[in-house]
């Protein structure tokens, strides 16, 4: 009963009001469109891992069917959002023909050998991930005045956090069957972390701008430059505290152990965003 109404209560495109966007004013800022667009991409790519993760956990029919059922749909609803929020400012933008280019590349990251050698750790890096999609998104709502869009980017930001949360539980299941200790938590944490978005991000900005700008296809440093603000805005308004938080959990450290952890997360936290 629990799931059923869990997502009855989950929120729909329909309930973002997009005539309340100001299009002439939203409409000139590029970092946004790219922002917006980006996420769109990546968001939308999310059933191509997902069957992977479907497969790996396919002996364990409660979390098979929630990743199938509820995760998947939501991730998906999210690349839908974001799309029509896209396509609603800037139709001009070729979003299919783009998308088509980019997941023929992304597909190429999204290999059943990339997951973690258990499943204990794999939810590990479940926790990774999500945790940081729920600060880029929090950070995204954070860094806009725009309403429709801070509301959109803080629905998904609560999406995440419930899905890190369901990674969570059943990475608690897998611990102790598995025997898994702290410092292979831990390597799994550090990994995750240091991959978190960086091909998926710099992947979803290349054909984003070469279906935008053609011209400036294979121009790095107007790909840099764009990528550059584009971190910049993110990490201006991130909350690391909380991500810090969330990333250190699965190692289930004392208090006092846990503050000296802290300082070597955050430098590894700045070293993805910082890039």
């Amino acid at each position: 009963m629990h799931k059923g109404s869990e997502q009855n209560t989950h929120w729909k495109i329909a309930d973002l009001d997009f005539s309340k966007i100001n299009i002439p004013k939203v409409r000139p800022d590029e970092n946004l469109f790219y922002l917006v667009t980006c996420a769109s991409f990546v968001e939308s790519g999310s059933d191509l891992y997902t069957q992977n993760l479907v497969d790996y956990y396919g002996d364990e029919p409660e979390i098979s069917t929630w990743l199938r059922e509820q995760w998947e749909v939501e991730e998906l609803q999210h690349g839908q959002a974001l799309r029509a929020y896209v396509e609603h400012i800037w139709p001009e933008f070729d979003w299919p023909a783009a998308y088509r280019n980019f997941l023929d590349e992304y597909s190429t990251y999204c290999k059943v050998e990339l997951l973690e050698p258990s499943k204990g750790l794999e939810m590990v890096a479940r926790c990774v991930v999500e945790a940081g999609t729920a600060t880029f998104y929090s950070a995204l709502s954070r860094s806009t005045d725009e309403p429709v869009l801070k509301d959109l980017a803080s629905r998904i930001a609560r999406d995440e956090v419930n899905h890190y949360k369901h990674f969570f539980r059943y990475f608690r299941r897998f611990r102790q069957h598995e025997g898994l200790r702290r410092h292979r938590i831990f390597g799994a944490l550090r990994r995750r972390t240091l991959e978190m978005k960086n091909e998926d991000a710099a992947c979803a900005l290349r054909h984003v701008l070469g279906t935008r700008a053609p011209q400036h296809a294979d121009d790095q440093a107007m790909l840099q430059q764009i990528h550059s603000k584009m971190n910049t805005t993110i990490r201006s308004h991130l909350s690391p505290d909380m991500t810090i938080k969330m990333i250190m959990r699965p190692l289930d450290l004392p208090p006092a152990v846990q503050s000296m952890v802290v300082y070597p997360v955050t430098q590894i936290m700045n070293k993805v965003f910082l890039r």
